[in-house]
């Protein structure tokens, strides 16, 4: 406990145009990676552009590590093809975080993060006051394949007796 910032928690949504890696179809999941953990979401039978709906929760070390994302085809009888990566990097979130803003009107962007050459986003990405809380929706381009895309939001949440933003 005495080494966690804090949670992180990732609503991986849906997946657009994933890649066929069946005969006319896949039947993805995603494997979320933060240094030593590893979450994945339920598999999604025949659909390339799954709903998954899912929320996964990660334990936060460090803000310089970048979250790593793989998408899967599951298969029965061989090992599960692989149907692209992506990377989050977590840091111009965690900037908007360290502002310390109370009370904004719903919906307010704090911040807009452009796609570049060193992040995955095939969109701009708008980090947004919600709820009392600072959330971040991003679509990820997948690399290492020929086509595909992640729909998530990561939201931070604070635990009580962790270092914090104040760790940092």
């Amino acid at each position: 406990m005495n080494n966690i910032l804090g949670l992180l928690r990732l609503r991986i949504k849906r997946g657009i145009n994933l890649a066929v890696r069946d005969t006319k179809t896949s039947d993805p999941y995603v494997v979320v990676t933060m240094g030593s953990q590893k979450l994945k979401t339920k598999v999604i039978k025949k659909n390339c552009n799954p709903q998954w709906n899912e929320e996964l929760t990660l334990s936060v070390t460090n803000f310089e590590e970048n979250i790593h994302l793989e998408v899967y085809d599951k298969d029965t009888l061989t090992v599960d093809d692989k149907m692209g990566d992506a990377d989050i990097d977590i840091k111009p979130y965690v900037e908007c975080i360290k502002m310390g803003l109370d009370v904004l009107p719903k919906g307010c962007a704090v911040k807009k993060v452009q796609p570049n050459r060193t992040n995955c986003l095939s969109s701009e990405s708008c980090c947004v006051w919600e709820n009392g809380k600072i959330v971040q929706d991003m679509i990820l381009k997948l690399k290492n394949v020929e086509c595909g895309e992640i729909v998530l939001q990561i939201e931070w949440i604070h635990l009580p007796g962790s270092k914090g933003l104040a760790g940092v």
